[in-house]
């Protein structure tokens, strides 16, 4: 069982990125699937996540309104669309996965996906 993240990278304060997480091993569908993130020196922090099969999606307050996220249950996959991003979105982003959606939302999830940078410069 794996989630494998991309799509980060460097970009500029107002500029937008979209992270994608492909399961593989099994099919997610029963899990709500979800984003943290980790700045330097900082503990990993709850970002976004939706419930599984889809609908309701819940955000950190800090990426509220400007962040996006959503799955394709057909190709096992998770979405972040990232606008309007700031210098503080500077993090590692990993996706993650559980049966239990308040577990994403305390960072505790039964599977991790692997980091991807996000550097965002003022």
């Amino acid at each position: 069982v794996q989630l494998q993240a991309s799509g980060g990278g460097l970009v500029q304060a107002g500029d937008s990125l979209r992270l994608s997480c492909a399961g593989s091993g099994r099919t997610f569908d029963n899990y709500a699937m979800g984003w943290s993130r980790q700045a330097p020196g900082k503990e990993r922090e709850f970002v976004a996540v939706i419930k599984r099969r889809g609908g309701s999606t819940y955000y950190a307050d800090s990426v509220k309104g400007r962040f996006t996220i959503s799955r394709d249950l057909a190709k096992n996959t998770v979405y972040l669309q990232m606008d309007s991003l700031k210098p503080e979105d500077t993090a590692v982003y990993y996706c993650a996965a559980d049966p239990v959606l308040h577990q994403i939302v305390v960072v505790t999830p039964e599977v991790w996906g692997q980091g991807t940078q996000v550097t965002v410069s003022s």
